[in-house]
Parts: structure tokens; C-alpha cells; sequence
């Protein structure tokens, strides 16, 4: 049992609105990410200056304009990695070099997929994963598929992030065709019965092929932590 004296030195309080949890990756083999989402910019960039200081790194996702503007400003001495469609920023000390620990392969249904396939980009890329995109080969024309695949099993990816709306079915059709593990991303596109990405979460969910993980709908986030955690068992 951990001593509870040992867990109660692992965050740090900034002003009474967060406990940064800057261990975590040493416990949970994953960082803490901030959720810029909801919280004004200048708390947002308390918490990441709170958190810089335990790590040479920090992720911040659901990025509005306003608060990218607000980091840019509070960190123009540090390398700022803005990922405008996928709405993630990371704020990273100069000359930090990042460890690569192995392949995901990210791809999307279509086209408006895209932004949530791009947040999970830019997650695996700062957690160490090379990342490969194949985006817009969904089951309207399936045929776009056989390229992807091809290089995908050349290259040997260690997971694969498909991300869809409309009824799902791209997970289902992938993981019938490979012995790679599938994290399935739903997202909210979709027409009239899509129910804000439901109907796609339910159907992933109910994958005739196995091997499919599901996460929340529009969580690409997720699905890269999730990737970086199987790639980093099999390293």
C-alpha cells in the first residue's frame, strides 16, 4: 500500500482553482493534460505555468482562439505547438527532445471527421507516438481503404485510431481485416438520427468484428493516450 504521506506531496495547488497532478505519469504511465475547455484563459495559463514547472512539457486540449492568444502571450519564451482544427496546444520548454515509443495509424470516415482525428494527432504525437494519417476512406467507398492498409501493415503500427460519424461501420470493416488493435472514435456528424454521435457510439459499440475498443463520442484525446498506453506495453 502506497503511504498516504508519499501520495500527498504529488500535487501541486495553484490559487485555490486546480491541484496540478504532475505525477501522474509515474503512477498511471500517462501525464495530466489541462481541459482549456469551460475555464477562462488566464486559469488556464496558471495551471499550465503551475504545471511547466514539474515538466518540461504540457498538453492542453479544447483550445479556443482566446485562450491560444492568452498562451501564446504568457509563454513566448517556450515552443507553443498549435494544432488549430484539432484545438490543442502544447507548451514545451526549447530543447526538450521528446522519446519516440512507437506507431499509431489515425484515420477518419470522411472529411468532417477530421478535427477529432487531429486532437488525437497531436496527443500521440506529444506522448511519443510517430503518428500516420489516412483521412477521409470511409465505407462510402471502401476501395480507398486497400492503400492505407497496405502501408499500414509495411510499416508495423503498434494501434489504430479510426475515427467516424454517420452509422460507425469503419471500425468494424478495419478490424475485420487486421491483427492490430482498433480504438474506435465516435464523433457528432452526422444527419436527422445521428442523435450528437450516439447512434455512431452504439453501433462501435455493437462491432460484429472484435478487437474494437470504443471511447467517448468526439474523444480523440482518449483514443491517443489509449494508443500510447499498448504501445508502450509492447515496447
Amino acid at each position: 500500500m502506497i503511504g498516504i504521506k508519499f501520495l500527498e506531496k504529488l500535487y501541486e495547488e495553484i490559487g485555490g482553482i486546480a491541484k496540478i497532478d504532475y505525477a501522474r505519469h509515474l503512477r498511471a504511465g500517462k501525464p495530466e493534460a489541462v481541459l482549456a475547455e469551460f475555464k477562462d484563459p488566464e486559469d488556464v495559463v496558471k495551471i499550465v505555468k503551475g504545471y511547466i514547472r514539474h515538466s518540461d512539457s504540457v498538453l492542453i486540449t479544447r483550445c479556443m482562439e482566446e485562450h491560444v492568444r492568452a498562451l501564446r502571450e504568457a509563454f513566448e519564451n517556450h515552443k507553443l505547438i498549435v494544432n488549430e482544427k484539432g484545438r490543442t496546444v502544447i507548451v514545451r520548454k526549447n530543447g526538450t527532445k521528446v522519446e519516440k515509443i512507437g506507431k499509431v495509424a489515425i484515420l477518419t470516415a470522411g472529411t468532417a471527421d477530421i478535427p477529432v482525428a487531429e486532437e488525437a494527432s497531436l496527443t500521440a504525437e506529444y506522448l511519443g507516438l510517430e503518428v500516420l494519417k489516412f483521412y477521409d476512406v470511409g465505407v462510402a467507398g471502401i476501395h480507398r481503404l486497400i492503400e492505407p492498409l497496405k502501408k499500414i501493415c509495411e510499416v508495423d503500427v503498434d494501434a489504430l485510431i479510426v475515427v467516424a460519424g454517420m452509422e460507425g461501420a469503419l471500425p468494424s470493416v478495419i478490424a475485420g481485416l487486421v491483427d492490430i488493435p482498433v480504438i474506435a472514435v465516435p464523433t457528432s456528424v452526422g444527419y436527422g438520427a445521428y442523435f450528437g454521435g450516439l447512434t455512431p457510439l452504439f453501433a462501435m459499440l455493437q462491432s460484429c468484428s472484435s478487437g474494437v475498443a470504443v471511447v467517448n463520442i468526439d474523444n480523440g484525446f482518449g483514443a491517443a493516450v489509449f494508443a500510447s498506453l499498448i504501445a508502450k506495453r509492447k515496447e
